[in-house]
């Protein structure tokens, strides 16, 4: 059974009375354990639209969508927000990280929505485990500001993955970084990849989608191509090949 699954997905946006703009015009794809894929488009092509439909952060018109076999359009609202906190992870270009709060903090925060009414001992070990698997353990008690572009971004991937979800959405998570940190964080999620974790990306970076492992390319809202990556790129290989930062230098 596919983590993810949509069958025939419409999204069609009111923008008035009488005019009507499809984002998403049949969509079908699966998603299985241990995925990455990239989609990929130019602006308007729906990649976004159908990004936030499979975070349930948006509804579709129309279409089937299952995930892990349960059909989201028959869950309450209460339990589509149980979906959202605990079975699906988010990580977006923007950090979206509080900045007088902690490292460590930041990445407690979705626990406290845990309906398993985990202790706060429990909370911090979850928490420090997520810190220590995006490489930032000696990072805990530092706030935002304290850290690099690429290092709050890893604060939101270990925030992503505290509640342990069965899916890591990623919405342009390259897209405010330099090349070096970007390959820093293509890194992270091979790593996430190789030890199950199902990945979908959002990127309109060729040079990015290629170190994924399906590319899915859309256009006009319908999917246009979808497939394997013949020779998936290996981000630690790529950081080798560029020149050392100054400050490694000296």
């Amino acid at each position: 059974m596919p983590v993810l699954e949509i069958e025939n997905l419409e999204k069609i946006y009111h923008v008035s009375s009488v005019m009507e703009v499809a984002a998403l015009r049949g969509v079908s794809l699966s998603f299985d354990v241990g995925e990455f894929a990239a989609i990929m488009g130019p602006s308007g092509s729906g990649k976004s639209t159908l990004l936030n439909v499979l975070g349930c952060l948006d509804q579709p018109s129309g279409g089937r969508y299952t995930l892990n076999g349960e059909e989201v359009a028959s869950l309450s609202a209460e339990r589509l927000a149980d979906v959202r906190n605990s079975r699906i992870g988010f990580v977006f270009q923007s950090f979206n990280l509080l900045s007088r709060t902690s490292a460590l903090e930041n990445i407690e925060l979705p626990l406290m929505y845990n309906r398993e009414g985990l202790s706060m001992r429990e909370i911090r070990k979850r928490a420090t485990v997520a810190l220590e698997r995006v490489g930032l353990a000696d990072r805990a008690d530092h706030h935002p500001s304290q850290l690099s572009g690429g290092q709050q971004q890893r604060i939101a991937i270990a925030r992503a993955l505290v509640n342990q979800p069965d899916v890591l959405l990623a919405d342009e998570p390259t897209g405010n970084l330099d090349t070096r940190t970007s390959l820093e964080i293509m890194e992270v999620f091979q790593e996430l990849n190789e030890q199950g974790i199902l990945l979908i990306m959002v990127t309109h970076e060729p040079e990015i989608g290629a170190f994924t492992k399906r590319v899915i390319d859309m256009r006009d809202g319908r999917v246009e191509r979808d497939r394997q990556v013949e020779k998936q790129m290996l981000a630690g290989e790529a950081l080798k090949k560029l020149p050392l930062p100054e400050e490694e230098k000296s």
